[in-house]
Formats: C-alpha cells, sequence, structure tokens
C-alpha cells in the first residue's frame, strides 16, 4: 500500500553520512525528492593501532564502569578486538563491568553484543550521565568511555576532575565530507530558496554545516528563510538542535529522537502549516521549492510559473500589474506578450482557467475562495 503523498513537491536535503539511505528512502516514499550532500564522513578507527593498544590495557585493569555513547561506536569497537584476536576476552570483562548507555540504541548494540546495560540515559546526552556518576561518586573508580566521533562532551575530563581513573576509546572520528563542492551547492540552494527542508541527523554535522554556511556569506539568508518559514531545518533531536540553536535558527524536532519520528514530524509539519496556503476557487494552494500543490495535486509548474505564483500569493487576491509580473520574469524582456505567455502556460499549469484571474487594464490576481 502507497503512502500518502504529503511531500510532494518538496526537495530535501539530508546531510547525514551515516544511515542516510533509510532516511532517503523514507522521505522519498512520502512523495519527497531528496539531495543528499553529507556534511561529514565517518571515519572508522578499527585498524587503529591505538585502539588495540587501549583495549589490551583495559583487559590488563577491567574497568568498574563503561560508558557507551553509540551503537556504531560500540560495534566497531567489539569488530576491532576481535580482529585483533582479542573479542572473546572482551566480552567476558565487560560481562562484569557495569555499563552505561547513553540511549536506547547504545542499549540495543550492547544487547546484540550478548551483554546487558546496567542503567540507560534515557535523554540520550552525556550530561545526563555525568550527573548521575558524579552524585554517585567517581573518586578512585576505573572508568573507560566509547567515545562517539566528536569526542565525548567533556564527560572524561569532568569525571577525571572528580578523582576518576578514565581511560577514552575513540572508535570513529568525523572526517571531512566526501565532496566539500557538493555541500556548499546545497547550502546555495538552501539559502536561495530551492530547498523546502534540510535534514540534521547529528550535532557534528550540524556544526560543520552552519560553519560552511557563514563562511560562504549565506547563513544571514538562511537564518533569515528559516525564519519566515520559507526553509524547514529539522534536527533528530536536541543535541543535533544545538549548533542550530546557537546559530539564530529554531529547529523542528521530533517528539523521539528516533529517524522515524523525524521523518513524522516532518510530515506533520506540511499536513498542518497553514500558514502558507492559500484558499483558491479550486481548492488550497501552496508552493513549494520546485512545485505548487494545489487541492493536493502536483502541478508541473516551470520555474518562470513558480515565480509568478509566489509573487500572487503574496499579493494575497490584490490586483497585481503587468510591470511587477514582468519584474519577477526571467530574462531580460519588457513586452506584454510575454507577460500573456507567462500567465497562459501558468493557467495550463494550473489546469483551472479561474485560479488566476485577468483584471482589465489592470493585470492579474490569485481568485480566492
Amino acid at each position: 500500500m502507497s503512502l500518502p503523498q504529503l511531500l510532494a513537491g518538496c526537495v530535501v536535503l539530508v546531510t547525514a553520512d551515516r544511515r542516510a539511505g533509510d532516511l532517503r528512502a523514507a522521505l522519498e516514499r512520502r512523495g519527497a525528492r531528496v539531495v543528499h550532500t553529507p556534511a561529514l564522513t565517518i571515519v572508522p578507527h578499527t585498524a587503529d593501532a591505538d585502539l588495540v593498544r587501549e583495549t589490551q590495557d583495559l583487559l590488563a585493569a577491567p574497568p568498574d564502569v563503561l560508558v557507551v555513547t553509540t551503537a556504531i561506536g560500540f560495534r566497531g569497537w567489539m569488530e576491532a578486538a576481535d580482529a585483533a584476536g582479542r573479542g572473546e576476552e572482551l566480552h567476558e570483562v565487560l560481562d562484569r563491568t557495569r555499563i552505561i548507555a547513553r540511549g536506547p540504541k547504545a542499549r540495543g548494540a550492547i544487547q546484540a553484543a550478548g551483554l546487558e546495560a546496567d542503567w540507560v540515559a534515557e535523554s540520550e546526552t552525556s550530561a545526563e550521565i555525568r550527573d548521575v556518576l558524579l552524585t554517585e561518586g567517581v573518586a578512585g573508580r576505573r572508568i573507560a568511555i566509547q567515545h562517539h566521533g566528536a569526542g565525548a562532551d567533556e564527560l572524561d575530563v569532568d569525571l577525571a576532575a572528580a578523582g576518576a581513573d578514565v581511560t577514552s576509546l575513540v572508535v570513529y572520528r568525523w572526517g571531512p565530507p566526501p565532496e566539500p563542492d557538493a555541500v556548499a551547492y546545497g547550502i546555495d540552494q538552501a539559502a536561495a530558496g530551492d530547498i523546502d527542508v534540510v535534514v540534521f541527523t547529528s550535532a557534528p554535522a550540524a556544526s560543520a554545516w552552519v560553519a560552511a554556511a557563514e563562511t560562504a556569506g549565506v547563513l544571514p539568508s538562511i537564518i533569515g528563510r528559516a525564519a519566515s518559514g520559507g526553509l524547514v531545518v529539522a534536527a533528530v533531536g536536541p543535541v543535533t538542535a544545538r549548533p542550530l540553536r546557537g546559530a539564530g535558527i529554531v529547529p523542528l524536532l521530533p517528539e523521539r529522537s528516533r529517524l522515524g519520528s523525524l521523518v513524522r514530524a516532518i510530515v506533520s509539519h506540511y499536513e498542518s502549516d497553514t500558514a502558507r496556503v492559500v484558499e483558491t476557487v479550486a481548492g488550497p494552494l501552496q508552493l513549494r521549492s520546485t512545485a505548487a500543490v494545489l487541492d493536493d495535486e502536483v502541478l508541473a509548474v516551470s520555474p518562470s510559473g513558480l515565480a509568478l505564483l509566489h509573487l500572487l500569493m503574496d499579493a494575497k487576491g490584490d490586483v497585481v500589474s503587468r510591470s511587477e509580473v514582468l519584474e519577477v520574469l526571467p530574462g531580460d524582456s519588457r513586452s506584454g506578450h510575454a507577460v500573456e505567455v507567462a500567465v497562459g502556460r501558468l493557467r495550463e499549469a494550473i489546469g483551472d482557467r479561474r485560479v488566476v484571474e485577468t483584471v482589465v487594464k489592470r493585470g492579474y490576481r490569485l481568485a480566492l475562495a
């Protein structure tokens, strides 16, 4: 059974490296056109001598507590231990260790390895883990922390300052984007109005994307589009949202920090976004970056037609003059014929000639319900 095409006409920019395929498929099933430009890449450490050495040190002096911050990092660590011939020994040590998981996904990876998490930070933040451990007291305790790609959010520093003997295990790190030019192009499109939604699933990627937009000089335009509702900036959870908020962007957040919830939040936003819908005589009309949607039907409108529709929608039923139409049409033509051609083609694309009215000797307007 096909899903309702509630994102038809939407262009969604996905900045994720990990699980981008799942996210893309979920969005496309709902009608979106997805542009994928990873802001960062995940660089695995599974072959690093440092990780193997740190694992061996941990086996020689087992920790009292292990903090698992990410599912992908924990799985990578287990794979690296197996490749070094120490996987079974590591499993035995961790089976006797108190394991703390930073969220349900980390707990799932722990369970998949045949181990059990003794406590889970449901907020999925290092701050919650820090508060619990400091309240319990960590002086003299050996604590191992499996970092995520951007580090441990100062968790290792704070616990060491409180007297813990901390071992930090970096299983993967964030590297530069695979195609910097594609990232820059996506940012320019978001600033220019050719993107409807930008999706973030990690704080490092959000931070890198914002920094790239600032370097390109288009961050103010992106902030302005987001504030006006023309650009939806969506983050998978509050941790990912932090760099966006720091830049002055208020992101759309799902109820739960999951990809499925993130997609549902985007769909719900467009279902309930009445502020950017105009009720015409032929039904509700909504504009997106590359298409117009009239009464739930996606219209094949040209760029010139979209520019004209934007002008008519902004007028909210008032008349726009022929000279105003000429101003928004591409090219250098200043003839009345160019206006007539553009209006005629727009009416054909809409399929209901009543929607764009001609007001004799004055111009054109949308026929509102």
